[in-house]
């Protein structure tokens, strides 16, 4: 069967590849799996039909027979349990794969996207300036901490993973901030999982639909 995943009529991050759905397209590109995918207005994102499948009324959402599901970590984990290629078969590499999972989203994406949030909802405030060199401190922390673990491999842990996946889709917040730029080993791998072709697939399919938006 055929799953249908969730995302943005018109994206905020104006096609750069950073709304969540974009995580679940390219865990789904890179075992092979085809799928739907339903665009929500943000209106349509706070309707019963929605939050039926979603408790907090956001994207994405997945839909496979009688399954649904929300949160895109827990997705990706359901497509790699589901299908091979992005979790390893050695037991212990697989726990590990899984541990990178949680450490992206958990441990490193926060800081992350609180500046993100920042940038946009508190840049006209007095204690912006404050706030984001608190928030850039964390994050260049975090940033030490995983390229001291990467150091000269091309993936976290042996073969590229899902939790390569999650941890490049987050790092990918920070292109344009100069943040990435201070750990060069850091930049080549976001730039080794951008050149995915499975990547490539699920940007452009996630680009198209905010060009059909902005052109329609």
């Amino acid at each position: 069967m055929t799953p249908t995943i969730t995302a943005f009529e018109r994206s905020p991050d104006r096609g750069k590849g950073l709304a969540r759905d974009m995580r679940v397209r390219w865990a789904l590109e890179e075992v092979g799996q085809p799928y739907h995918v339903r665009l929500l207005t943000f209106k349509a994102m706070k309707e019963p039909a929605h939050l039926a499948l979603h408790p907090f009324g956001q994207i994405p959402t997945y839909e496979e027979g009688d399954l649904a599901l929300f949160e895109s970590g827990a997705i990706v984990f359901h497509i790699a349990e589901r299908h091979a290629g992005l979790l390893p078969d050695d037991a212990n590499a697989r726990a590990r794969s899984i541990a990178w999972m949680f450490a992206a989203l958990n441990t490193v994406e926060p800081p992350i996207f609180d500046r993100a949030l920042a940038s946009i909802f508190e840049r006209d405030e007095p204690w912006y300036e404050q706030r984001l060199r608190a928030l850039e401190d964390s994050i260049r922390q975090r940033l030490e901490q995983l390229s001291g673990r990467l150091g000269d491999a091309d993936w976290l842990d042996g073969a590229f993973s899902a939790g390569d996946l999650l941890m490049v889709s987050v790092l990918l917040r920070l292109k344009g901030s100069g943040l990435l730029d201070e750990y060069p080993n850091l930049s080549a791998y976001v730039a080794r999982g951008e050149a995915r072709p499975a990547y490539k697939r699920a940007f452009d399919a996630q680009l198209a639909v905010f060009i059909a938006a902005s052109t329609g």
